[in-house]
């Protein structure tokens, strides 16, 4: 080229020129030529590896190397059919059929597309036409006349869904996807028909599937969105209506929905967090928050009663951890949920209906470890409650920390010092004075207050899991009467 670049054309002869012309057109289509064949060569080598989108990337370049070939529309067709790209399908093989009407296999392909999106009436001219042309081809006969049924089936199946018959349609429905399962309209319906029936999960999938075939659909990524959230799947929900509005950023339904979703999602995420570090006030606060922004999507405010339930737990709250406990129970009967209410029950001494709760569980969830424990722990406090409760007689609850019992302790011993009473209110100063010295030698030991805890009184002879041996009491005796020398400070 650089060459001809300084050749004086003013001097040369036009006849050469356009023989010059004509050899550089020829070698460029040469050349052009041979990258297409490169491309299809190297399409149908990942084709048939099973590379799909690989083969299809260089079907593309053979295209736009050679637009006026059938055959490259043909082969991009028919990958773009493989992958499930309908609308790209239906493009390829119609402009084949625009540069060759004859071209039967690109009709026969046309016609499986039409079916599987159950445009059944183009399907059948199709498949007329490839008999016409081939009349031993056994497929194309057999859709023929199968297409004429589909077609029926469908029109009674949206004959169902207007009459309200949702369970028929839906079944009808079903059926038709397994010949059409590109057919948008239809999983539309069967998910509608779903809804009806109160099968959110069934109409989330298909609404999925119809996203997915239809793209860029601001109203299936805001039903998606709603179906989400009222199955209380905040943070899917939050995803989907982000769809929403990369779509249209000032969508009239999707931008309400993300701003109350965001902040749904937010409060939800802080119970989870503050009942993992223990902040369970905090738990609270937020739970709460929640049921006043969403007072009427009955599985969030499911998520936002088992936070209160298990957070007022975890707070002693007893009372108001059976009311929350309840409210969620009545939503809906979860393992973790009756073992929070157990515990509940445990805290206010209700041994009976905490053993109960906890086999309900374990009939929920018969693999409960937790249910399982938390039975074995209520069987035995249960017992342990016609003895000593040493927190009682304490009178501190069972989250005090050591400082907190000896002080309970002080106090107590010296208001039930035998010194301080006469006659027969002696003796029974005597009784509460030995049992606060128990209290405190079991509560302020470690072990011996895991072991109570557990429901197990260390210091029961008969529990024989450590404790004293004869009279539990009798390092506290020293005679008849007692003579306690104790000091206080």
């Amino acid at each position: 080229m650089d060459c001809l670049s300084n050749i004086n054309w003013n001097k040369v002869s036009p006849c050469l020129v356009l023989l010059v012309l004509e050899v550089l057109l020829e070698f460029s289509e040469c050349s052009s030529q041979a990258e297409v064949n490169k491309h299809l060569e190297l399409g149908r080598d990942f084709l048939a590896r099973g590379q799909l989108s690989d083969a299809l990337t260089h079907y593309h370049a053979a295209v736009e190397g050679d637009p006026h070939n059938y055959l490259t529309y043909f082969k991009r067709g028919t990958v773009y059919y493989a992958l499930g790209k309908a609308k790209f399908a239906l493009q390829d093989f119609t402009k084949v059929l625009e540069m060759k009407a004859d071209f039967t296999a690109a009709r026969l392909h046309r016609a499986n597309v039409y079916l599987k999106l159950a445009q059944y009436r183009e399907a059948k001219e199709d498949y007329l036409q490839v008999t016409y042309s081939e009349p031993h081809n056994e497929e194309a006969a057999a859709m023929f006349r199968r297409v004429d049924e589909l077609a029926d089936e469908l029109r009674l199946a949206e004959a169902y869904f207007r009459g309200r018959d949702h369970r028929a349609a839906a079944e009808l429905a079903t059926r038709l996807l397994e010949a059409s399962p590109w057919a948008a309209a239809l999983r539309q319906l069967r998910a509608e028909c779903y809804i009806a029936l109160d099968d959110l999960f069934s109409a989330v999938s298909d609404i999925r599937s119809v996203n997915r075939l239809q793209q860029d659909s601001t109203e299936g990524y805001q039903r998606l969105a709603s179906l989400l959230y009222q199955l209380g799947h905040v943070s899917d929900a939050l995803k989907e209506v982000r769809s929403c509005l990369k779509l249209d950023p000032e969508h009239r339904q999707c931008f309400p929905l993300y701003k109350k979703l965001k902040q749904v999602d937010k409060l939800l995420q802080q119970c989870e967090q503050q009942a993992a570090a223990r902040d369970f006030a905090a738990c609270l606060r937020s739970a709460r928050a929640v049921l006043r922004l969403e007072p009427d999507v009955t599985l969030v405010v499911l998520e936002a009663r088992k936070h209160l339930c298990a957070c007022s737990v975890k707070e002693e709250l007893y009372a108001d951890a059976l009311a929350e406990c309840a409210a969620a129970l009545a939503l809906r009967r979860e393992p973790a949920t009756l073992c929070d209410r157990a515990d509940a029950l445990l805290g206010l001494d209700m041994f009976d209906d905490a053993i109960r709760a906890y086999k309900e569980a374990l009939e929920l969830a018969e693999g409960s470890q937790r249910a399982r424990d938390g039975l074995s722990r209520a069987q035995k406090l249960q017992k342990q409650s016609e003895q000593r409760d040493y927190y009682k007689i304490l009178g501190v609850k069972r989250s005090a920390n050591k400082q907190e019992i000896v002080k309970a302790y002080r106090k107590a011993a010296q208001k039930w010092h035998p010194d301080n009473f006469q006659g027969d209110e002696k003796k029974i100063a005597e009784k509460k004075f030995i049992d606060v010295a128990a209290a405190k030698e079991v509560l302020t030991d470690p072990d011996k207050r895991a072991q109570f805890d557990a429901g197990s009184d260390p210091l029961d002879p008969e529990a024989a899991r450590g404790g004293f041996q004869g009279n539990p009491f009798q390092h506290f005796q020293h005679g008849s009467p007692f003579q306690f020398k104790f000091h206080f400070n």
